[in-house]
């Protein structure tokens, strides 16, 4: 059982910053931050700042059985619940391996039950603490604000990529070949930049890559020695009672400081023929993974290839919703959609298969998703892009980007395209 209190903040900017400093004492903390000052447009927001810390109780687990593994911790606990479900899950779900270098170590799956949630909704914060600690609730919330900024830490970052330009362009076109064929229809195929020996302050490079980019998924997350840092734009799926929701991303475009030429990119974007073929193939898919567990015609296409505007890009999102009976397991409703389509590619078992031949890297953690459940079965998962992930203990640093490869796709624009998304990580991970 928790014990709730209503406080009012005067100033949710600030008060935003004072927890997260907070927060950095804990062992097990996830921040989600809407950043709903830049995107008032964003459907479907439950919060504008989440911060949830120090596990009661916990899950971790590799692929196998899994979904299984979680159901049971998830219908057991009827109670918040904040971890991930890393891309290779894939693996519990179909017949597939991951096979790849992985210098990591992030756990397939991890969630963890928390003491103290913080939920943040315009000036209104519901605190929500477990019983065994409702009387640190005053004392808590005096600390977060006579919390003060501290010094800055120095990054020491060498950036190296994993795929080397020339091969990314060899790997490309294999892939083009496999889609002439007829193997698959799209694929979304990735590379890794990384670094060795690196050793950076998380919480301030979470908070320059959240400052530059402004997401509406943005996270935080940390367990012991593995950190997430999220400027994520897209939602995988969110459950809101009876209703499912799910805004893929396919489509980018740069921003431009000109507001003319900017305003040129966006309608370039909106008007763009292969990009608009990227993002309905995977409409489809979606449509078809959510059918799984809709009830009969209730799956829709509330929105089809909108363009909404980035501090750093521009992207073409769709919404598709469903209806599920109440006695749908929300695990389930994950299960038969994971991974993502977005990520994956059409039909998705074959191009996870091309997806693991041609990559170099395992993804883990990167295009697999972050976020909740509710203590009433709902849930709301982002997708893990635009991200660094970092193990503090082997000092592996590590963030990957891809995009969708499609008939007409042209391999030199697709690596520039790459490029373009790596931007705000490579400017908040300057070598010093």
């Amino acid at each position: 059982m928790r014990t709730n209190s209503i406080k009012h903040i005067t100033n949710p900017t600030l008060f935003k910053e004072q927890i997260s400093l907070w927060s950095q004492q804990f062992r097990e903390v996830t921040i989600l931050d809407s950043n709903s000052q830049s995107n008032e447009n964003q459907l479907y927001k439950t919060y504008d700042f989440v911060v949830a810390v120090d596990a009661f109780t916990s899950i971790q687990t590799d692929f196998e059985k899994a979904f299984e593994d979680v159901y049971q911790y998830q219908s057991k606990s009827n109670d918040w619940l904040f971890g991930y479900l890393a891309y290779d899950l894939k693996n519990d779900v179909e017949h597939l391996q991951s096979q790849n270098f992985d210098g990591l170590g992030f756990p397939d799956l991890y969630f963890f039950q928390p003491k103290k949630i913080f939920l943040l909704k315009n000036t209104t914060l519901e605190i929500q603490y477990l019983n065994m600690c409702d009387d640190e609730i005053d004392s808590d919330f005096e600390d977060i604000l006579n919390q003060e900024k501290g010094e800055s830490e120095e990054s020491k970052v060498t950036i190296q990529q994993r795929i080397s330009k020339e091969n990314y362009l060899k790997k490309v076109n294999k892939m083009l070949a496999h889609i002439h064929r007829g193997d698959i229809y799209e694929a979304n195929f990735c590379m890794e930049f990384y670094a060795e020996e690196a050793v950076i302050a998380p919480y301030e490079v979470y908070k320059k890559l959240n400052e530059i980019s402004n997401a509406p998924f943005s996270v935080y997350f940390k367990k012991n020695q593995h950190y997430l840092l999220s400027a994520s734009p897209e939602r995988y799926l969110k459950k809101e009672n009876e209703k499912v929701i799910s805004q893929p991303i396919k489509g980018t475009a740069k921003r431009n400081s000109n507001s003319e030429l900017d305003e040129q990119n966006k309608l370039a974007l909106q008007n763009n023929a292969k990009e608009r073929s990227e993002n309905i193939m995977i409409v489809d898919l979606v449509r078809n993974d959510l059918s799984q567990t809709a009830t009969k015609s209730s799956v829709e296409v509330e929105e089809l290839c909108n363009v909404y505007s980035f501090k750093q890009v521009h992207q073409m999102i769709s919404t598709i919703t469903s209806n599920v009976a109440h006695t749908t397991s929300p695990i389930e409703i994950l299960r038969t959609t994971f991974p993502m389509g977005s990520m994956t590619g059409a039909p998705k078992i074959s191009a996870m298969k091309i997806i693991e031949d041609l990559e170099e890297t395992k993804r883990g953690l990167y295009s697999g998703a972050v976020g909740y459940f509710t203590p009433s079965g709902n849930f709301d998962f982002n997708v893990v892009i635009r991200s660094i992930l970092y193990n503090s203990d082997n000092k592996y640093l590590s963030f990957s980007v891809g995009s969708a490869i499609t008939s007409e796709a042209i391999p030199e624009n697709e690596y520039e395209e790459c490029l373009l998304k790596a931007k705000a990580m490579f400017e908040v991970l300057r070598e010093k």
